[in-house]
């Protein structure tokens, strides 16, 4: 459970992470490409399945469909609210790798700028 929190997580914030830690650029990405196959091309993810067979290992049930439907729509949000939560995070991961690119530009900018 905690690790699909943090996946979740890291696919909203990674890209403002990797403005202290640039190389979290990469992992990040392949994040939000995942993140974006599950939400967009209906992926499964990998972590559900093996959650559900830990919980077996246990001795505890699975549960049926996937972990935001049991963990998060209508449980942390109303599901009504599951739009405008995907635009927050796809603003925020716009706004991560903005932000990275204009970190890199002006960096450039400045070392071009520093030798004339």
């Amino acid at each position: 459970v905690l690790l699909h929190f943090g996946f979740i997580l890291f696919v909203a914030v990674g890209g403002l992470l990797a403005w202290r830690w640039s190389w979290l650029r990469w992992p990040h990405l392949a994040s939000v490409a995942w993140g974006a196959g599950i939400v967009l091309i209906g992926w499964d993810c990998p972590l559900t399945p093996l959650e559900k067979h830990l919980r077996r290992l246990s001795g505890e049930q699975g549960y049926a469909g996937g972990f935001v439907d049991r963990y998060i729509e209508g449980v942390i949000y109303p599901e009504s609210f599951t739009a405008v939560l995907r635009i927050l995070v796809a603003v925020l991961i716009a706004v991560g790798w903005i932000g990275l690119y204009r970190r890199r530009a002006g960096g450039r900018a400045r070392l071009v700028g520093s030798s004339s």
